[in-house]
C-alpha cells in the first residue's frame, strides 16, 4: 500500500504505475567516480536533461525523490487531459441533438470508469518515464531526497555523487495558501483531485487560472455543480479579455457559475461538508459544497537542497535565480523547468533542458531568451496564445497593427458548430513580422503551432541581414501565401495573411494598378 496521495486509489492501475516510476523493490546503484553531470529531479526537465546527456555518451546520474516523470505524468498534463477528454465527450453527447443524433434523454456521464480511464491511460504511458528505461539508457538512477554537500558533491540516500556539474530540476508544488481551514476541510490540489473515484455532487473551485479553469469546466460537464472564484474580473487574467471571455461564457454554458470580483476569506466545515466563505463587492457570501479545489499559486521545490550552503541565490516565491544560459550563482550548478522558469509547461522544461545540455557539457552558450514559447489552456474552446500582447508590446515600445478573423466567418467553424473564437496575430508596425498571435478555437493548441513556427524562423535571420534585404523571415505574408486545406479552422491562420496583404494595396498602388490596367485594354 502506498502512503503517496499521487496514487490513490491504490488499484491495480496505480500499482502497475508504481512499478515503473517508483519500484519499491528498486535499489540504489553504488557510485564510481566523478559524474559529468548529476540531475537532481525526474520531471519533464530532469528527464530531457538525462536522456540527452547520456546519449551524447555523458556519465550521468539522475536523482527522483518520489515519482519518475513529475507533475505532467503524475497529477499534471496526462491526468488532467484523461479527464478533460472525458469531459468533452460528455459534452459532445448533449450536444449531439444538434447534428441530429438522438441519444436517451436520462443518459449520464459515468465518472467513475472516467477516472479509471485516466487511471489505465497514464499507468500504461509511464514506462516513457520509468525507472527501467533510464536504468537502460546507461543512467545511474537514485530514489531519495538529494542535498548538496559541496560546490561538486551531493548526498542521496546515505551516499555522496561526485560531479563536474549539475542540473536542479526540482520543479514546484501546490502553494500553501494563507485561507484558514483550508487544510481542515482538506481541499484538493492537482496532487490529489486525480484520486477521486466518486463524482462530487457540488465543487468550489478556487482561482480562475488554467488549472481551476479547466477542471472547473470539466468536472461540471460531468454533472458537479461548480462554483467558481476568481479575485479578477474575469477568468484567465493574463490573456487578451475578449478571449478569456468567450470561454467564460462557454463554461457558463456548462454550467459553471462564476464569483468574479471575488476573494476567499476561509473554509469551515458544516455538516459533513465545507462552507467557502467569500468577501464580494464588500460583504461576504458563502457556498456550501462537497470538495474543494484549489487551482491557484505554485511554489517551487527549493527546500532540503542546502542551496545557501553552496551559494545558489534563490527565493522561496520564483525560485532559483538563473541567468539566461541557466546557470545559477554557483557556476557549477545549472538549473531547468519549474524551479527556476516563469514559463511553467511541460514543453517549456524540455527545450530548456536542452539548453542545459549544450551549456553544461560543451561550454555553450545557448540563451533561454530565444525560445518562442506558446501555450494552451485546454478548456473548450481552447485558448492558445504565444508571444506578445498587444499591451505587453505597446509596454515594449513596439507599436503593432492587429489583425483578427473570427472563426464565425471560417466555414468549416461553421460547418462544425465552433463559431465562438477568433484567431489574432500581431505585426509589427510596418513589416509583416509577427510579434504575438492569440487563437480560441477547439483546437487552438495545435492551431498556434503555424504562428510559433513562423515567429521562431523568423528570430534565426539576423537583423543585419533583414536591414540589407539579404534575407527575410517568415511573416504574415509569407502565411497568406501557403496554401491550406479547405475546408478547415485553420485556414484562418491564411486569411490573417490575405489581411496583412491587403493593407499593402495603398491608395497609391491601387491607383498605379488601375492606371496600368486603363493602358493595357
Amino acid at each position: 500500500m502506498s502512503d503517496l496521495p499521487q496514487l490513490q486509489p491504490f488499484d491495480a492501475h496505480n500499482q502497475k504505475l508504481q512499478s515503473e516510476v517508483a519500484p519499491s523493490d528498486y535499489v540504489n546503484p553504488t557510485p564510481e567516480g566523478r559524474y559529468n553531470l548529476v540531475v537532481i529531479g525526474a520531471g519533464p526537465a530532469g528527464l530531457v536533461t538525462a536522456a540527452g546527456a547520456a546519449g551524447l555518451g555523458a556519465k550521468v546520474a539522475l536523482i527522483e525523490r518520489e515519482l519518475m516523470g513529475g507533475d505532467c505524468l503524475n497529477v499534471g498534463c496526462v491526468p488532467s487531459k484523461g479527464v478533460i477528454s472525458a469531459a468533452r465527450a460528455a459534452a459532445a453527447v448533449r450536444k449531439a441533438a444538434e447534428f441530429g443524433v438522438n441519444v436517451p434523454a436520462d443518459w449520464q456521464a459515468d465518472f467513475t470508469t472516467a477516472m479509471d480511464r485516466m487511471r489505465k491511460l497514464r499507468a500504461d504511458m509511464s514506462h516513457h518515464d520509468s525507472v527501467a528505461r533510464f536504468s537502460d539508457l546507461g543512467i545511474d538512477v537514485y530514489q531519495g531526497s538529494a542535498s548538496f554537500v559541496s560546490n561538486n558533491k551531493v548526498s542521496v540516500a546515505g551516499q555522496e555523487l561526485e560531479f563536474r556539474r549539475a542540473v536542479i530540476c526540482t520543479g514546484a508544488r501546490p502553494a500553501e495558501l494563507p485561507i484558514p481551514g483550508l487544510k481542515e476541510c482538506g481541499a484538493l490540489t492537482n496532487e490529489t483531485v486525480f484520486s477521486l473515484t466518486e463524482l462530487p455532487k457540488s465543487m468550489a473551485v478556487i482561482g480562475g487560472g488554467p488549472i481551476g479553469s479547466e477542471m472547473a469546466q470539466s468536472f461540471a460537464r460531468l454533472g458537479c455543480a461548480v462554483t467558481q472564484i476568481e479575485m479578477a474580473d474575469h477568468i484567465l487574467a493574463r490573456e487578451d479579455p475578449d478571449a478569456a471571455l468567450i470561454v467564460q461564457d462557454a463554461m457558463t454554458t456548462d454550467g459553471v457559475d462564476f464569483q468574479l470580483k471575488a476573494t476567499t476569506k476561509r473554509l469551515k466545515q458544516q455538516d459533513g461538508r465545507t462552507a467557502v466563505v467569500y468577501e464580494q463587492g464588500g460583504s461576504e457570501h458563502e457556498v456550501v459544497v462537497d470538495k474543494v479545489l484549489v487551482g491557484i499559486g505554485r511554489s517551487p521545490n527549493v527546500s532540503d537542497l542546502n542551496l545557501d550552503g553552496i551559494g545558489v541565490e534563490f527565493d522561496e516565491r520564483t525560485g532559483i535565480k538563473v541567468n539566461d544560459r541557466l546557470q545559477t550563482s554557483n557556476r557549477n550548478i545549472y538549473a531547468a523547468g519549474d524551479v527556476c522558469s516563469k514559463f511553467k509547461f511541460t514543453h517549456s522544461a524540455d527545450f530548456l533542458a536542452r539548453i542545459v545540455i549544450q551549456n553544461t557539457l560543451f561550454h555553450g552558450r545557448a540563451k533561454a531568451s530565444a525560445l518562442t514559447i506558446p501555450w494552451c489552456t485546454y478548456t473548450s474552446p481552447e485558448l492558445a496564445h504565444v508571444g506578445l500582447t498587444a499591451e505587453a508590446a505597446s509596454a515594449d515600445g513596439i507599436e503593432v497593427d492587429t489583425f483578427t478573423v473570427d472563426l464565425k466567418d471560417v466555414d468549416r467553424a461553421v460547418l462544425d458548430g465552433q463559431t465562438d473564437g477568433f484567431v489574432r496575430a500581431h505585426v509589427r508596425r510596418g513589416t509583416d513580422e509577427i510579434v504575438g498571435a492569440t487563437i480560441v478555437a477547439e483546437d487552438a493548441g495545435n492551431m498556434i503551432n503555424e504562428i510559433t513556427l513562423a515567429m521562431t524562423l523568423n528570430r534565426r535571420v539576423p537583423k543585419w541581414k533583414k536591414v540589407l534585404r539579404l534575407a527575410k523571415g517568415v511573416g504574415l505574408s509569407a502565411i497568406g501565401s501557403t496554401i491550406h486545406p479547405y475546408p478547415t479552422q485553420a485556414e484562418a491562420i491564411r486569411r490573417l495573411g490575405d489581411l496583412y496583404n491587403r493593407t499593402r494595396l495603398t491608395p497609391f498602388v491601387k491607383r498605379l494598378f488601375a492606371r496600368w490596367l486603363a493602358w493595357t485594354r
